[in-house]
């Protein structure tokens, strides 16, 4: 299944709703240090509701370290820097879908290095950012989509 990564995760409720939103796709879900937040805070519990049960995060070290050590054949990097809008991705089963932190957003080497797989989301000139949490469910369900919404409980 499509797995969403976290980079630095920095504000409890948006790691909370995206564990929720995990639970309810079937998704996994990577989360790459350092995190702003304990995962037995009280927001981020209060977020997710009674959903952690369903949604295991794995936890990793950095970023460098996440790409070498994981079999990653279709790359989509979520930024605001991406060269392409995030309808003309291709998910497969097997997407790794990366989104940076709250406050930093993703290295700009790293940006750079996989430039050709960036995507954004649009948004008017003037705008800075979406919020994490929504920005990823708009992702998450534009990637479920493409995959005729397998595993659907209907």
């Amino acid at each position: 299944m499509i797995t969403l990564v976290l980079y630095k995760p920095q504000i409890p409720p948006n790691t909370g709703n995206i564990m929720r939103l995990c639970s309810n796709t079937g998704f996994k879900l990577h989360l790459i240090k350092p995190l702003g937040f304990n995962l037995d805070d009280k927001s981020l519990k209060r977020a997710k509701l009674d959903y952690f049960s369903n949604t295991d995060p794995l936890i990793f070290e950095n970023l460098d370290l996440y790409i070498k050590n994981n079999s990653i054949k279709n790359l989509v990097i979520i930024t605001k820097f991406g060269k392409k809008k995030y309808t003309d991705a291709k998910f497969t089963n097997n997407s790794i879908i990366i989104f940076g932190s709250e406050t930093d957003g993703l290295p700009k080497y790293f940006i750079e290095k996989f430039k050709n797989k960036t995507f954004r989301i649009p948004m008017l000139n003037d705008s800075r950012s979406l919020n994490l949490s929504n920005a990823v469910a708009i992702i998450a369900y534009e990637a479920w989509k493409s995959l005729n919404f397998s595993g659907e409980g209907f």
